[in-house]
């Protein structure tokens, strides 16, 4: 269920020229920091296309700004039928199949699109900006621009941002080889004065459904006599921007996690107390640009998640330490 919800709420993208440059561009720093305003203020509904490999899905995204909040429901049109629902800083997900719902803290501040600093200019250090031609998605002209991180602990991304309206239309994550992991593109995309409330609230009743909460509670805070963990190594400009206590989503054991960034990519590490070693837990594995690296330390299971290379999430979660 955890890999359902990554793949509906975490999409970052990257990527490669298409079109000639025309004469007069704008600055590209500005350029994004306008895509991050745009997507927050605007009221818009669209319809977009997301491909990981040979599965193709089709999904809605209606978002209302109001009050220095965003509102957003996110429809599957294909596949299993699967809602997402963001009220300001909570997620509700639909799993009619599964007769369940997961409500997550919102991390991201969108349910779609990459999370960018504003100003932009804050992570350059570690990324590099370009504009590097032109396009037409959805029937719009766009921008393109590329992200390219200046070393292997990192993945690229590709913005087509609308030169009219400012919003993204199409967005793909890199690799290290310039392989497109994951791409989302719109196929429709109306910009709106106003959203009807009635579009934000979810088709699935939910009777009988159970509902797994999965945020931070203050009834599992850490006692000082419980060992702390951090993070020994992680790549230039990453650092911790949040640390809490979770319940499990099936059992409600309390699991540390750690999130760590570097102001665009985004790391979570979670350090779960076992009473007894699965099987076949350890290791590596990947769901499009999301890598996984788990490792046991003694009595606890360490896993790192994040869209960064394989080496990367490896490195860091090998790297957790305890202390008191």
């Amino acid at each position: 269920m955890r890999s359902q919800l990554l793949f509906l709420v975490s999409l970052l993208l990257g990527g490669m020229p298409a079109v000639c440059v025309a004469d007069s561009l704008p600055e590209p720093h500005v350029l994004i920091d306008e895509m991050s305003t745009a997507s927050r203020s605007l009221n818009y509904d669209g319809v977009f296309v997301y491909t990981l490999g040979k599965q193709i899905d089709t999904m809605r995204i209606i978002h209302k700004a109001g009050n220095g909040y965003s509102y957003e429901r996110l429809i599957s049109l294909t596949g299993h039928a699967r809602e997402v629902i963001r009220d300001k800083d909570q997620v509700r997900c639909y799993f009619p199949e599964n007769k369940a719902v997961v409500v997550e803290k919102s991390r991201l501040g969108k349910l779609i699109s990459t999370y960018l600093p504003n100003p932009i200019k804050s992570i350059s250090d570690f990324y590099i900006f370009e504009i590097v031609g032109e396009d037409r998605i959805a029937g719009l002209d766009a921008w393109i621009i590329n992200i390219r991180p200046i070393d292997k602990y990192r993945y690229g991304y590709q913005l087509w941002i609308d030169k009219n309206s400012r919003l993204l239309l199409k967005s793909e994550l890199k690799n290290q080889l310039g392989v497109t992991l994951e791409q989302i593109m719109f196929t429709q995309l109306n910009v709106l004065d106003d959203i009807d409330d009635t579009l934000l609230e979810p088709s699935t009743a939910a009777d009988g459904f159970t509902w797994y909460k999965n945020s931070p509670d203050e009834s599992l805070n850490t006692n000082e006599s419980e060992k702390q963990w951090k993070v020994t190594w992680m790549p230039a400009g990453f650092s911790m921007s949040e640390q809490s206590k979770e319940p499990m989503l099936t059992s409600q054991m309390p699991v540390d996690h750690l999130v760590y960034s570097d102001g665009l990519a985004m790391v979570s590490i979670y350090v779960e107390k076992l009473n007894q070693r699965p099987e076949m837990i350890v290791g590596a594995s990947n769901f499009g640009g999301v890598n996984t690296y788990a490792v046991f330390a003694g009595e606890y299971q360490i896993t790192a998640v994040g869209e960064v290379p394989k080496s990367t999430v490896k490195l860091m979660a090998d790297s957790v330490k305890s202390y008191h």
